[in-house]
């Protein structure tokens, strides 16, 4: 498994599945799931940090906003991950926003609680802090590529690293199922939305890859350059 791919590979793990007070034993009763619609704030910058949330349902776009109010998305992030992580390593007021991109239902924990239960369970402490690393390292690498690499080549690898992540193998062809749309990917990648479009229609004259609303099939990922 290539560097990029245990990233992804981590990031998908069932971290929710361990945190969520609702499937924790003495937590349960007393946690409420926030449901949130469409292009509701989770939560804003600069808001205090209190809670980290886990993705029940939905999606949720985390990102920021540069002097001149352009949109800055870090992070797309679905169901069964987690978010708001840095409250744990002395994060005072909240760096970026956290929007509801479709009705989203989320399960909060308070710091304080986390904090118990990564106190009990090592393991778990590790998982966590594991976890803040290898988001902080996407995120120097997203920086990487927009300094060194072109819009083509940010694409591309883009593709590459959602094959790598949750790809699905049938024959010599990879089939990638995602809900991003093209204006996602440019959001994701620092681009247009007219440059995706323009690119995967590119690739997909060349037969490298064909591609509708629902997924991305990529006919030979050795050849996707």
């Amino acid at each position: 498994m290539t560097e990029n791919a245990s990233l992804w590979y981590f990031e998908s793990t069932d971290l929710f599945n361990v945190l969520c007070p609702h499937k924790t034993k003495n937590l349960d009763e007393k946690h409420v799931l926030n449901n949130f619609k469409k292009n509701d704030f989770i939560y804003f910058t600069d808001d205090t940090s209190k809670y980290i949330y886990m993705i029940a349902e939905g999606r949720v776009k985390i990102g920021n906003y540069t002097n001149d109010g352009k949109e800055v998305v870090k992070a797309i992030l679905s169901k069964g991950e987690i978010f708001g992580e840095l409250a744990l390593t002395g994060e005072e007021k909240r760096g970026d926003f956290a929007q509801a991109m479709e009705n989203t239902m989320i399960c909060p924990m308070s710091i304080e609680e986390m904090q118990s239960l990564m106190k009990d369970d090592k393991e778990l402490s590790f998982k966590i802090f594991k976890l803040i690393g290898f988001r902080i390292k996407k995120l120097e690498r997203k920086i990487e590529a927009l300094v060194f690499k072109d819009a083509r080549t940010r694409i591309v690898d883009f593709i590459r690293d959602a094959a790598e992540w949750k790809g699905k193998k049938v024959g010599f062809e990879t089939l990638v199922q995602t809900k991003l749309t093209h204006k996602d990917i440019a959001s994701l990648t620092g681009t247009s939305r007219q440059t995706v479009t323009t690119i995967l229609n590119e690739l997909k004259e060349k037969n490298l890859i064909n591609f509708d609303r629902r997924r991305i099939l990529i006919r030979d990922l050795d050849k996707l350059v």
